[in-house]
């Protein structure tokens, strides 16, 4: 347990919640912004539906806890909208079911407290070839179509307007890219980076424009102790020091390209130690 007064930010979901922070995950673009700013906490559990979730919800989200999350945002459907297998095994959860499924979650999470706030993701579209071609030995059969996936992401997003809550339609935003079935995914279904960066920016985008006091957009919230002080780093005057708390310049910098940059600097003794 560490101290700090920080906002809590839960992520709750199946495998592209789990899988979130590795490949560039949406996650880590998350957790790199606020890494001053707020605590992103990841439950995410591979191959989950939302049957399963409603088992763990008590204990993802106790309404004992002393320190309730600022932020949910949930993840299920993916492997809800699979197809039903004849055994009657796998994770396929019916239409109506998965709904009921989904408003329970979303009525526990935002009963936790005053200043908990939600977002859900509905399922993402489907790249059928790649993940025939990936899946289809692992799985046994093509149990993923794009056409489900949509009914099912269309059942979340219509769910989240009746309940007022705030919603992002990966199914939609993804084939919005023009070339998403070559860029969005690892698998057929898993993000890519350009499908995590796309998921990353939309979250973003709903916390900068939702009403929401106060703003949970990073850019809205204090920087932990940014206070100046004597111990910061000397400006270039040499008289003055510099916070360097909220400076981003290393997202913008390149690996290869600030190294080769260093490199040259070095060979032509520009900065000698």
């Amino acid at each position: 347990m560490v101290g700090g007064e920080r906002p809590k930010f839960v992520l709750f979901g199946s495998s592209i919640v789990q899988y979130a922070f590795n490949n560039n995950g949406w996650a880590s673009i998350l957790a790199d912004l606020y890494s001053r700013k707020a605590d992103i906490v990841l439950r995410g559990y591979a191959g989950w539906n939302s049957r399963r979730a409603l088992q763990v919800l008590d204990k993802v989200f106790p309404k004992t806890a002393s320190v309730q999350p600022d932020l949910a945002i949930v993840y299920f459907g993916g492997n809800d909208s699979s197809k039903p297998h004849p055994s009657g095994l796998g994770p396929h959860v019916p239409l109506p079911e998965y709904v009921e499924n989904m408003k329970k979650i979303a009525l526990h999470v935002k009963s936790l407290s005053d200043k908990t706030r939600v977002i859900f993701l509905t399922s993402p579209p489907v790249n059928e070839t790649q993940y025939c071609n990936f899946f289809g030995v692992r799985f046994g059969w093509q149990n993923r179509t794009n056409e489900l996936s949509g009914v099912y992401a269309k059942a979340c997003v219509d769910m989240c307007k009746e309940l007022d809550i705030q919603v992002i339609d990966l199914w939609s935003v993804l084939q919005k890219q023009s070339d998403f079935l070559s860029t969005c995914f690892t698998d057929g279904i898993h993000l890519s980076p350009v499908g995590s960066k796309i998921v990353a920016d939309e979250i973003l985008r709903v916390l900068e424009e939702t009403d929401w006091e106060p703003n949970l957009h990073w850019q809205f919230l204090p920087t932990e102790f940014d206070e100046d002080s004597p111990y910061d780093h000397l400006a270039p005057d040499g008289k003055s020091t510099l916070n360097v708390s909220d400076l981003d310049f290393y997202r913008e910098n390149n690996w290869d390209e600030a190294k080769q940059k260093s490199d040259d600097l070095m060979e032509h003794g520009v900065c000698k130690i």
